[in-house]
């Protein structure tokens, strides 16, 4: 299993940005993808998942209303549009998968089988 991040930078507040996570070695379609960050000094926090076999999504209210998560099962690709970004959304953010896709009710956030390196991003004031 492999999750490869791509698409982190810095950006200035406001401004947006798009994260892409490409997997391989699993059935991607069949599993629950989310995306996690992690801000200096701060614990990592799951902020959306999505589970396309079962046409569900979700997203921590920290980021709801400004992010979007998709997936294009084609390209064993999940997209995570982030618009409306503050200093505060700054960290490094991982995208993560786990065959069990009832995880995408919200307790993905407690953890995921597998998981890829991450990818930063800055956004200045």
């Amino acid at each position: 299993v492999q999750l490869v991040e791509s698409g982190g930078g810095t950006t200035q507040a406001g401004g947006s940005l798009r994260l892409s996570c490409t997997g391989s070695g699993f059935p991607f379609k069949d599993y629950a993808i989310a995306w996690f960050r992690q801000a200096p000094g701060k614990e990592r926090e799951g902020i959306s998942c999505i589970a396309s076999s079962i046409s569900s999504t979700y997203y921590s209210n920290s980021v709801k209303g400004r992010f979007t998560i998709s997936s294009d099962n084609s390209k064993n690709t999940v997209y995570l549009q982030m618009n409306s970004l503050s200093p505060e959304d700054t960290g490094v953010y991982y995208c993560a998968a786990d065959p069990k896709t009832y995880v995408v009710s919200g307790t993905f956030r407690y953890g995921m089988a597998h998981w890829g390196k991450g990818t930063q991003v800055t956004v200045s004031s």
